[in-house]
């Protein structure tokens, strides 16, 4: 009974991914117009721009844009692996293989002891909730790399190493997973990993570390939690104004350093917190490696300048990670990072207009998206802190004072 009930579920599971695959690809294939701005012109515009100069053995120096670490070449020239489809329609493609990859790499572990569907299922009805976006960036690529990588780690260190170090190449925020692991020869394998990839695209390719300065010279994004700070004083009379700038819409006017560089020190304070974690840290059963990765990217993402809807696709992986250990404690942070997944698409692109004019209904949403992630933090960070830091023993009571002996009175 027990098999057949199983069965059944994966089934439901497999027509569930089909049927709501199906209608993400009909949205970018533009079958059915999803509402509000077009996700897909980044693929046809952008990535199809930087393909063109790609292929020409360089990286595209001239554009400001273009913030991603070398390996970001490859899924962005990947397309040409199906030359018998248009360059936007290859690329959605792939991302729907990438997709394919995550549930396959889910479902591997779930018959072993200790395992469950359930991280299968946040993968599964996560993704969807994001809309068009998710086929219609790389992201999704490079959560495939990301998922594998941590599913490697606990019998496969190196293997894990590897592949960290190809998705922090990819895009900088899996090097992260490293943040729970604590055998020498992933960190050793992704040390190795690193250096050889960065030397060969710094010799093959020139530019390859250009972003790094595109980078650093970013501004508050709309869609960040700093960025709630003027989309309020808005209200209040401040006079500054959202512009294109660096690939995203940012705020520009007084105070915006500011806030930037209080993000800034807002990550540097993470960063410490997961320092003393680790050196406070004294158990560490299997699951820890995939827990200690989704809060370091979550804590990582909510302190960022930047809040991109194509980030939530990382944390629907990493939570699916999590949730394939029955003995993680991120039931609730990962369906919390659902529900935010759900206001996302609300978000962006279907209220997008209303977040860029700060009006009540577009802070509304981003409150609530925003606030939902920190909550999520909050609690998986704890949660962490709980599972693995052993509570410190409580002082000695002091020793109470010896009584006097009594006198017996004499009659």
């Amino acid at each position: 009974m027990e098999t057949k009930g199983a069965g059944r579920s994966l089934a439901w599971l497999l027509t569930i991914w089909g049927v709501t695959r199906l209608v993400l690809l009909l949205f970018v294939f533009q079958v059915w117009v999803f509402p509000g701005p077009d996700v897909t012109s980044d693929v046809s515009v952008i990535y199809r721009g930087w393909y063109e100069v790609l292929r020409h053995g360089t990286f595209p120096l001239d554009d400001v844009t273009w913030q991603y670490p070398p390996a970001a070449a490859l899924p962005v020239l990947a397309p040409a692996a199906l030359p018998f489809l248009s360059y936007a329609h290859a690329f959605f493609m792939l991302a729907f293989l990438a997709d394919a990859v995550v549930l396959q790499l889910l479902l591997y572990p779930a018959g072993r002891s200790g395992r469950s569907l359930r991280g299968a299922w946040v993968w599964v009805a996560g993704v969807p909730l994001l809309g068009p976006t998710v086929f219609a960036r790389y992201d999704v690529m490079v959560t495939a790399v990301a998922v594998a990588a941590l599913l490697a780690g606990v019998r496969h260190p190196r293997v894990m190493g590897a592949l960290t170090a190809f998705g922090a190449l990819l895009k900088v925020w899996p090097a992260l997973l490293l943040v729970g692991c604590f055998r020498r020869r992933a960190w050793a394998s992704a040390a190795v990993t690193a250096a050889g990839l960065a030397a060969l695209f710094a010799v093959s390719m020139p530019g390859a570390f250009a972003f790094l300065t595109f980078q650093r010279d970013r501004g508050t994004e709309v869609e960040s939690l700093g960025a709630l700070v003027f989309h309020v004083a808005r209200h209040f009379g401040w006079h500054g104004q959202v512009l294109l700038n660096y690939g995203s819409l940012e705020f520009l006017g007084p105070h915006v350093q500011q806030v930037s560089t209080a993000a800034l020190a807002l990550t540097g304070a993470a960063f410490g917190w997961l320092l003393l974690w680790r050196l406070r840290v004294t158990r560490r059963p299997p699951h820890t490696l995939a827990d200690a990765a989704f809060t370091a990217v979550l804590v990582f993402t909510v302190t960022s300048r930047v809040i991109s809807p194509q980030y939530l696709v990382w944390l629907v992986g990493l939570a699916a990670v999590c949730l394939t250990f029955r003995a993680s404690r991120m039931g609730v942070p990962a369906l919390l990072v659902v529900l935010a997944s759900f206001v996302t698409v609300l978000e962006f692109p279907l209220g997008f207009g209303h977040v860029v004019t700060s009006d009540r209904y577009g802070v509304l949403l981003l409150a609530v998206r925003n606030g939902l992630l920190v909550a999520a933090t909050v609690m998986a960070a704890r949660r962490l802190w709980r599972a693995t830091v052993p509570p410190a023993p409580a002082a000695p009571l002091p020793p109470e004072p010896a009584r006097p002996r009594e006198t017996p009175v004499s009659s």
